[in-house]
């Protein structure tokens, strides 16, 4: 299969990668040139780091990197079997790479949205009546090369088999899909953002500290990072976003706290550099 992937940011570079590393020729989208040879160099350093813990060998390493072609141009998808559309989470801007996909990519070519809480039957929507069977959701999880889990996400049009191919294909790459049923947020963010909320308010309260909070996750219930850690790691700022989006499709069970309103409009956001809950300097 030939794998196209829209987008060089940290989960579009890393979803080619992983396609890549099960041996199929992948091409790397963005209008950006610089940003595709940023995605490169991060890559081949995220590579050279697995080769020193053992994860990969240096032909592994290679043959990856030899298997990702860059390109600004979207027509080098034109003959792709499947395409990941890995934009940021806009809906107009997912909109406008579908809709030009759609025109572009043969009639029989998988196209997949890589989004954590815009409906799948919104973005189907975009596209002509025909291309619908084949388009549904792929929820990756950071960082895509070390998260095993995909939610796979049909629309209301999305045809199943194409749904199966699709989910025989994650699991031929290693990853662990899992069906949802299209509802805002999904599965894993409702479940995780439920969490989050409940953890700002304890601080909020005073029960706890945020680094006690995260300990108590880590030893009480054995996740591999705390909450406030996480929250620092993909942005505060996108955790109010995921929030105020939960919050309008199913009330006030999904308000976000007002501490983290707070922090987020003081720029304590975490994220790449940025001061956090647990990171304290930028």
């Amino acid at each position: 299969m030939k794998i196209g992937v829209v987008g060089a940011g940290l989960m579009g570079a890393e979803i080619a990668l992983v396609f890549a590393l099960g041996g199929m020729p992948v091409v790397l989208n963005d209008l950006d040139e610089a940003a595709l040879e940023r995605a490169m160099l991060r890559l081949a350093k995220l590579l050279d780091k697995g080769v020193d813990r053992g994860f990969y060998t240096p032909e592994d390493r290679n043959q990856a990197l030899a298997h990702i072609t860059p390109a600004t141009d979207l027509e080098s998808l034109a003959d792709c079997d499947l395409v990941t559309e890995a934009v940021f989470e806009a809906l107009e801007a997912k909109k406008a790479v579908l809709q030009s996909l759609d025109a572009l990519c043969r009639p029989d070519c998988i196209i997949a949205s890589n989004t954590s809480t815009l409906p799948i039957s919104t973005l189907a929507a975009t596209l002509s009546p025909a291309r619908r069977p084949l388009f549904l959701g792929t929820h990756y999880f950071s960082p895509v090369s070390r998260m095993k889990l995909v939610e796979v996400v049909p629309g209301f049009d999305s045809d199943p088999a194409v749904t199966g191919k699709l989910i025989d294909i994650l699991r031929n790459i290693g990853k662990s899909p899992v069906e949802i049923k299209d509802v805002a947020g999904f599965a894993v963010n409702r479940m995780l953002h439920a969490m989050l909320i409940e953890a700002i308010k304890l601080v909020e309260e005073g029960v706890a500290t945020p680094e006690d909070l995260d300990i108590a996750c880590q030893l009480g219930l054995g996740h591999p990072i705390g909450p406030f850690a996480l929250m620092d790691a993909v942005s505060s700022g996108l955790c109010l976003q995921v929030q105020e989006i939960l919050q309008e499709a199913y009330g006030e069970r999904f308000r976000p706290p007002a501490l983290l309103k707070q922090r987020v409009a003081a720029g304590l956001v975490g994220g790449r550099g940025q001061p956090g809950w647990i990171r304290k300097d930028s």
